[in-house]
């Protein structure tokens, strides 16, 4: 065998092997691309939360509550409605408006929670009764709790929230 055979088997090998490299390299980098793409279209839904302590469950009284700031930074107003202990006497209410994100406070007299930014109104149980919040059907985020051993925890996301509105 002279050199002149053993060339375009030579050639013809590194012109596949050269393709081959590239076709792996464009396959790999749309791939990585649609990954992205795939996870902003369908952004992850578990997101990590977590149990937290938050009061003796005989500490807060009827009718009082307590601002709990979560490790997301989230406000979360948590009250006593009710006097048997139990967890279903008890509510925690995002502190922020759903609408832009203002915070919100309680009122007592009118027993409601009232957001000073376009007068939106919230009842106890944190549905929206009135301003752009009722007419986008929006409520206050509520928060699940449980009660061991006479221990009040809450169950709050771990990482930032986003801000309402679609602002980030």
């Amino acid at each position: 065998m002279d050199e002149q055979d053993e060339t375009p088997e030579r050639r013809a090998f590194l012109a596949r092997a050269s393709t081959l490299f590239m076709a792996g390299g464009l396959v790999a980098g749309y791939g990585a691309c649609g990954a992205i793409g795939v996870r902003y279209l369908f952004p992850a839904t578990g997101r990590v939360r977590r149990w937290q302590f938050l009061a003796r469950a005989e500490s807060l009284r009827v009718g009082e509550s307590l601002e709990y700031r979560a490790p997301s930074g989230e406000r979360i107003a948590v009250a006593r409605r009710g006097e048997a202990g139990k967890v279903e006497d008890f509510v925690a209410l995002s502190s922020t408006c759903p609408h832009l994100g203002c915070q919100v406070h309680w009122q007592f007299v009118e027993k409601r929670f009232f957001c000073p930014c376009h007068n939106g109104t919230f009842d106890p149980e944190g549905r929206a009764t009135a301003g752009p919040p009722f007419e986008a059907g929006q409520s206050l985020a509520r928060f699940p709790l449980k009660i061991e051993d006479g221990v009040l925890f809450i169950e709050v996301p771990m990482e930032a929230l986003p801000r309402p509105g679609g602002a980030s």
